[in-house]
């Protein structure tokens, strides 16, 4: 079946690309174990040479690439811009600090010199979603390839030409032959390839679904795997908050990318004293919102990246509604043409309601009150998932310790969950394991080894 380019704004297919055949397959990781050797015998500041000219690729083609984005999975064409910034930035974090993240550590113990090495492990295939395009890929990439692996990627169906794209920035970038490959396979060619011989790791970003598909096949074949999944991300607001401004954040935490992150604010957790008061303002901010060609500068909500996924989400906020939950504003499909939907407050929602249990892969916003902060941690913990988590408070103390009790990877007060190459990110329970970014991302896909010597 073949992977269609489809502009989620128009509808409109852009462009058809028929998925390998197995000898295709076959030749790219046999040319990607070939080349893993000569990548690893590299130093560290020869890779670094490679991953600066990779962020300088990404800074001078960066009004190419973000039109790309925004015409293939449809997101803002400023916050298109913002991704591929922020893969400069991570190729630039990884080529300064990979070094000092994988230098040898000398152990006391009882040999005369005992210390760990890190070493790459060969070739790591990334699965890799369509949210985020160029920086899900990036920010798994960068580290593996300065560790001195080799990456071959099976990027999500409907992004191929970001894909295509990808590979070539790396040729621009000067990157010896056959150090990154884009796979074009399907999902179940994927799932041979993780099998394969040449394949020593697999990192996936996805669905929790597709996170056990991959972890059952990486486990069976003894791969190992990091695996990044949904979440359905609480954002905790006391008492003591000052509401205009955990408002106004809120709006961009729950709209940003169109509501299509895994770390996207999901569960508005709000103290009943301040619950009206809120959930008015962000009515009023999403009212003034204006739908549009997502290339308009001044278009504030653009499409979602599939008419399906629309759907989907349309489906979860009307059992919402039917199980009791109140519409406060939006919840509608816009228009005739492309995949737009008018971003919705649904209130009043409770656990058992899709809002609730379910992750939001769109513009909706769930509000859940409660009457103090135990309760506020309570439902907060109360999910399958465990991505990120944030508590908005004019007392940072009180915050902090709200923030220590959230079950998740990554928790922040008074600021909107992010990525950020100096600090690890992931999660828990079924929003996966293992982590991504700083030094603990980049030495995932390492053989930490023990060298004894007497």
């Amino acid at each position: 079946m073949p992977m269609l380019s489809i502009n989620p704004a128009t509808g409109q297919t852009l462009q058809s690309f028929p998925t390998w055949q197995a000898g295709e397959i076959d030749a790219a990781l046999h040319q990607a174990e070939s080349a893993q050797a000569g990548w690893a015998a590299l130093s560290f500041d020869q890779r670094a040479g490679f991953m600066r000219n990779l962020a300088q690729v990404f800074r001078q083609r960066s009004e190419e690439y973000a039109h790309l984005i925004t015409e293939e999975m449809g997101k803002l064409l400023r916050e298109a811009k913002a991704e591929v910034e922020k893969c400069a930035i991570g190729c630039e974090h990884y080529a300064d600090h990979a070094q000092s993240y994988l230098r040898d550590e000398l152990i006391a113990s009882d040999a005369s010199r005992s210390l760990v090495v890190y070493q790459p492990l060969g070739v790591v295939l990334c699965i890799m979603p369509w949210n985020f395009p160029f920086w899900q890929l990036i920010r798994a990439a960068a580290p593996a390839l300065m560790a001195g692996n080799t990456v071959v990627l099976k990027h999500a169906s409907n992004v191929p030409r970001c894909a295509l794209a990808l590979e070539e920035a790396f040729r621009q970038a000067g990157f010896p032959a056959n150090t990154f490959r884009t796979l074009m396979i399907s999902a179940a060619q994927a799932e041979e390839v993780i099998a394969d011989r040449r394949i020593a790791a697999v990192t996936l970003t996805g669905s929790s679904a597709a996170g056990r598909r991959v972890a059952a096949i990486a486990g069976q074949h003894l791969k190992k795997c990091v695996l990044e999944l949904g979440g359905s991300d609480p954002f905790i607001v006391l008492d003591d908050a000052d509401i205009e401004v955990t408002a106004q954040q809120a709006l961009v935490a729950r709209l940003q990318n169109m509501g299509q992150s895994c770390v996207a604010a999901k569960r508005f957790i709000l103290s009943d004293v301040i619950a009206h008061s809120f959930v008015e303002q962000l009515k009023a901010l999403i009212g003034q919102l204006r739908s549009g060609d997502p290339k308009d500068e001044t278009t504030c909500i653009a499409p979602m990246a599939r008419e399906d996924l629309r759907a989907d989400l349309h489906a979860q906020v009307e059992r919402s509604v039917a199980a009791g939950a109140q519409r406060v504003i939006g919840g509608a499909f816009i228009g005739t043409q492309g995949a737009y939907y008018a971003p919705a407050i649904l209130d009043h929602v409770q656990p058992g309601m899709a809002a609730f249990d379910e992750e939001l892969f769109g513009p909706v916003a769930a509000i859940v009150r409660v009457n103090n902060d135990e309760e506020a941690i309570r439902l907060a913990n109360q999910t399958h998932f465990g991505l990120g988590g944030s508590v908005w408070t004019r007392d940072a103390a009180r915050g902090e310790a709200l923030a220590r009790r959230i079950h998740a990877g990554c928790t922040f007060v008074n600021g909107i969950v992010k990525s950020d190459p100096r600090l690890p990110f992931s999660g828990v329970k079924e929003s996966g394991y293992g982590r991504e970014l700083s030094y603990h991302g980049i030495r995932e896909f390492v053989n930490i080894k023990t060298v004894w010597i007497k």
